[in-house]
């Protein structure tokens, strides 16, 4: 391609030459995707150059995601299909072109920010692809993110045909099982793989003897002495049907089949969520500082998990309740909420708990306050520690699972997993780097604040740990065509002066899993729904909507007549909300045509305690007072809890309203999920996990939260055509109410969750799935890097 490349500069050398001469004018040494296509755009409409764009030079301005400048050098980062990186550098005078390496561009690129940097000097790099090179990896990218289908098919052929392998593999691992001491599925009585097939023969033949509804207790003593044990089932029939399944796969090996048989495997009996930061309660928590979706995914995951886990054991036979622990952060200063209880029940669960461990000063002193989620990293280390004391007290033995929330609950379930040895599952829910433009380059600017230094070092530990993330989009792990994922961002990245990371991450590889989550469906249902419908707290939602006296909030809604414009999220700068305020206060056709309320944050700016929660609240007011909105809009500061939020979605979906999260940047969106789950038409980010939630024009619109008024435009032009055609309004909200319905709800994503965990479980039991040589380099990491640069923030 290089050679073509250069063939084609050549051939349109004054077109290419007075482009490129013009990217250096613009005296800018770094240009985004935007900026690139916007210059090269403005270029061709001349037109003289019009023919360059179907060149091959054309093609790959619209694959860089980056240029870096320095003239007379030029480099390129092309993405020519997703997840595939190429770099390129161009010397403008001598109009030559070279492929570069990764390190190369990155060396460039540290240049540029540090100029004292000399071409000789040693840099710690971080590589981690040498560890994978023997490890099976995906190569289409439509099938990223289903890692598991993948590793199922690549291994599965394995189990009986490599030398000496009659299907031990498998039955080692099938004697590995016990709860509470006591063995399931084998016993000792069968010593070899060679003897289980046949003694299935021998139990099939047992079995069909009795009825198809009898239990163990009827054939369990025989079976027992065949060398079997509880687990297989909890009638016959479900028993002869997963011996059958066995069978099969040693007949025949198939993914399909061994995903089923591993699907049935009584594995899963007590499962730790780690969620460290904010205030992680059930009440009065949510719109605190670094307390949002995150809080409600967690409890509403446990509710679908611990039902899932106990519908499974009570079908293979087994009358154990699972436990649920959630480990977080106990705060003393809790500001009414539970956050300073160490133990708390879980509502609407059976054994699922609240653990909450203290931070902890040098001095073992506990930390009493509140403390940001960038701030945490010195703390955690100690804090896994008090949690490992705690959750082999709890459950009295080893975890199964470990789930991580987050930069900081993955790194602890990273320590934990390795310590206990158990599988680890990571999610991810936001990774900051892709929130920032530049953070990494810039890392210096912003370490005072932020602490990236320490959380991107975090994160490359421990998506390197996990034995299987799961992320609640596609988006999430490469982002699409135009634009790059949030793992992808951590394959190739430089923060000068600390590191630069050649291979950080493999978005091919097969840990990645996509299970999108969903909406409570007790709670988040159809407005349509009347008699399942919260009617009376509408008397107070009009108060708090129109209320002259109502306290805790600045505006008010005069005209109730119009339709409400509702958007609610925490109060800072990613979450977009005083942007939202701003395109409204800018577009006096939608001020004619909805009122707007927004719930996020405190009304007061010396109720926060956090630095940039204080920025959008004083910005929130100078945007009221700039566009004179106090008549038009309502902003409430009000903590509501969520079966008000799901009465409050219906009630604006009533009076024919909107909900829009106008985010810079959306993970997944529960709250998109939330309101279309409500039959409430939603506008949401187009950056992000909104982008697949919504087939815009179908099921809700995507706005471009960078082009304000163009979005607000689109929410106009949707209110106005509404107004002269309802049929308009309930087209789009039905569409949002069967898109979530057939697929975002938590029964399918505990269902896949439970799957997963334990056919990762058997890989890594079966294979070197635990990469042990990557351990080693990735603690060398977390003790040399991650630990001083912890130990500095105060």
């Amino acid at each position: 391609m290089i050679q073509e490349l250069q063939k084609t500069i050549l051939d349109h050398r004054s077109a290419v030459y007075v482009f490129l001469r013009r990217l250096i004018a613009l005296n800018q040494s770094f240009l985004l995707r935007s900026d690139i296509i916007d210059q090269f755009e403005s270029y061709l409409e001349e037109d003289s150059n019009a023919g360059l764009k179907s060149t091959l030079f054309g093609k790959i301005i619209f694959q860089s995601q980056e240029m870096t400048i320095q003239a007379p050098w030029i480099l390129f980062a092309c993405r020519p299909r997703i997840g595939k990186w190429i770099y390129i550098q161009l010397h403008v005078e001598e109009m030559q072109c070279e492929e570069a390496t990764p390190s190369t561009f990155l060396q460039f690129k540290e240049r540029l920010v540090n100029h004292e940097q000399r071409d000789d000097e040693w840099v710690l790099e971080i590589d981690l692809k040498p560890f994978n090179r023997e490890f099976p990896k995906l190569i289409e990218a439509r099938s990223i993110g289903r890692g598991v289908e993948f590793l199922n098919r690549h291994l599965s052929g394995r189990l009986f045909s490599t030398p000496n392998n009659d299907g031990r593999l498998l039955f080692n691992f099938l004697r590995l099982h016990q709860c509470q001491g006591r063995p399931l599925m084998l016993n000792d009585r069968i010593q070899r793989s060679s003897q289980l097939q046949d003694a299935i023969n021998h139990a099939r033949d047992h079995l069909s003897k009795f009825d198809k509804q009898a239990t163990w207790e009827n054939v369990g003593h025989a079976m027992q002495e065949m060398g079997f044990e509880i687990g297989w089932g909890r009638t016959v029939e479900r028993m002869l049907d997963t011996l059958n399944l066995l069978l099969d796969i040693w007949e025949a090996p198939d993914h399909e089949r061994l995903s089923s048989f591993l699907s049935r495997i009584p594995m899963i009996f007590n499962l730790v969520i780690l969620s460290p930061h904010g205030y992680f309660g059930q009440t009065h928590v949510l719109g605190k500082p670094d307390t949002g979706g995150q809080v409600i995914y967690i409890l509403d995951q446990v509710k679908a998990l611990e039902k899932e886990m106990k519908q499974r054991l009570w079908e293979q036979g087994i009358d154990v309740d699972p436990t649920i622990l959630v480990i977080t952060r106990l705060i003393p200063e809790a500001e009414g909420t539970s956050c300073d209880q160490p133990v708390e029940t879980i509502f609407g669960t059976q054994n699922a708990k609240i653990i909450r461990i203290p931070f902890r000063s040098e001095s073992g002193d506990i930390i009493p306050h509140w403390i940001s989620r960038f701030r945490v990293w010195p703390y955690l280390g100690q804090f896994a520690l008090e949690a490992e004391k705690e959750i082999l007290a709890q459950l009295g033995s080893r975890p199964d699972l470990i789930i991580g929330n987050y930069s900081d609950g993955n790194l602890v379930a990273s320590l934990l997993s390795e310590r206990l040895k158990v599988s680890q599952c990571n999610i991810a829910h936001a990774l900051e780097k892709t929130k920032y433009l530049f953070s990494g380059l810039y890392w210096k600017n912003m370490e005072d604040q932020y602490h990236f230094s320490c959380q991107f070092t975090a994160d490359l530990i421990a998506m390197n740990t996990a034995d299987f993330i799961i992320t609640s989009t596609y988006q999430e792990i490469v982002g699409n065509e135009e634009s790059v994922g949030q793992y992808e961002s951590y394959s190739t990245f430089t923060m000068p002066d600390l590191y630069r990371v050649k291979n950080g991450i493999d978005v091919f590889d097969p840990k990645f899993n996509i299970v999108s989550p969903g909406a409570d469906a007790e709670v988040f249902f159809p407005y349509t729904e009347s008699q399942r419908r919260l009617q009376d707290l509408h008397p107070e939602m009009e108060v708090m909507l129109f209320g002259e006296d109502y306290q805790d909030c600045r505006g008010i809604i005069r005209n109730r007549e119009k339709p409400i414009l509702f958007s609610m999220a925490r109060l800072d700068r990613i979450k977009n909300l005083t942007g939202l305020v701003e395109w409204y206060g800018q577009c006096e056709r939608l001020q004619e045509q909805a009122s707007l309320l927004v719930i996020g944050g405190f009304i007061d700016l010396h109720q926060s305690s956090d630095f940039e929660e204080q920025e959008q609240i004083q910005r929130m007011h100078d945007l009221m007072n700039e566009y004179q909105l106090d008549e038009k809009m309502r902003w409430i500061g009000s903590q509501l809890d969520k079966n008000y939020v799901g009465e409050l979605y219906r009630y604006i979906a009533d009076r024919k309203g909107a909900f829009v999260q106008p985010a810079l940047f959306e993970a997944f969106g529960l709250t998109v999920i939330e309101a279309m789950s409500s039959g409430l038409p939603t506008f949401a980010t187009q950056y992000g996990g909104p982008q697949e939630i919504i087939e815009d024009g179908a099921s809700g619109f995507h706005i471009d939260p960078n082009h304000g008024l163009q979005s607000v435009e689109k929410i106009a032009d949707f209110f106005e055509q509404a107004q002269k055609d309802p049929s308009k309004w309930e087209a789009i909200s039905n569409g949002s109410i069967r898109r979530i319905q057939e697929r975002y709800n938590w029964k399918l994503y505990a269902e896949r969750l439970m799957s997963l965990s334990r056919i990762y479980g058997f890989w890594k039991h079966a294979t070197n799935l635990e990469r042990e040589e990557t351990q080693r380099y990735l603690q060398m990491l977390y003790g040399l890097m991650y630990r001083p640069r912890a130990a500095k923030i105060t």
